[in-house]
């Protein structure tokens, strides 16, 4: 039976010394060099392989850090413990601007997964198709907003008559989207807890769900679900690369992605709020 210490010794060539559970997929393991690395395992090889090239992706773009990733094999991946520290207004400022960078680094195309990441992805436990298309409003439609949509009706978590809501989203997009922008290089499933606030005093990004998509997605996402100094990581990426105006207005069109896929992943509380922010950006 293969063990997280089997993995790491592996994978970074070094002997391995103390263990500990972090939780039921994550243990840190020390080195006999003394360095410390965490290992998980994944849901499946497929989901190792894809974390492992989004966060190498995200790390060749030079904007935010990320952990450095030793290797990944069958379902395991090992990537260096990030020493944390707490919030601080001048790391979120810093943090804005680095993820400014982060997006500016751009993608093949929308939809894009990153180099050597498999087509069919995850973002957390649900499955999320890396497929390219040249037109946001329409591959945001249908790679990011409907699966989940019919998924949710599927299974009864949204009702029909709510589901013509988000459609309508869809079909509006071409004018709710606001001025066209290339594809941004996105880490894809930033909420709060893909946070790691360094001790160093930069922030590492973990768990991404990488592709090629709208920069604006990846900022609703974190206003999304809370961020310690939200405003002035905002003010830092307004510093380095200024969103097009009435961004603002577009919050709630970005969010119908990663509500969806929380009402699929978690229930019905996701499902009421993705169709709030469809009225949202109807009214709006």
């Amino acid at each position: 039976m293969t063990t997280p210490t089997d993995v790491v010794a592996r994978l970074t060539g070094r002997a391995v010394g103390a263990q500990r559970p972090l939780s039921g997929d994550l243990t840190e393991v020390t080195l006999d060099d003394g360095r410390v690395v965490v290992v998980k395992r994944a849901p499946s090889p497929r989901a190792a392989r894809a974390e492992a090239a989004g966060l190498r992706w995200l790390a060749d773009a030079g904007g935010v850090r990320v952990p450095v990733v030793h290797g990944h094999e069958a379902e395991w991946l090992v990537v260096d413990l990030v020493a944390q520290g707490p919030p601080t207004r001048e790391a979120a400022v810093r943090f804005g601007r680095e993820l400014a960078a982060l997006h500016a680094a751009g993608a093949p195309a929308f939809g894009a997964p990153p180099p050597g990441g498999p087509a069919e992805a995850f973002i957390g436990l649900a499955p999320m198709r890396n497929e390219p298309g040249a037109d946001w409003p329409r591959w945001y439609a249908e790679r990011r907003v409907l699966p989940y949509l019919r998924r949710a009706v599927d299974e009864g978590t949204l009702r029909p008559g709510e589901a013509a809501v988000v459609e309508r989203v869809c079909e509006r997009l071409p004018g709710l989207a606001g001025p066209a922008e290339p594809p941004a290089r996105l880490h894809g499933d930033l909420w709060n807890g893909n946070v790691l606030w360094g001790a160093d005093g930069h922030v590492r990004l973990i768990d991404p769900a990488a592709h090629g998509g709208h920069r604006e997605t990846d900022l609703a996402m974190l206003r999304l679900f809370g961020c310690p100094y939200r405003e002035a990581v905002l003010a830092g990426y307004q510093q380095a690369a200024p969103l097009a105006d009435g961004w603002a207005g577009r919050v709630g069109v970005h969010q119908l992605f990663p509500l969806l896929v929380h009402a699929v992943l978690f229930g019905r509380g996701y499902a009421e709020r993705a169709v709030s922010a469809a009225r949202a950006a109807l009214s709006g």
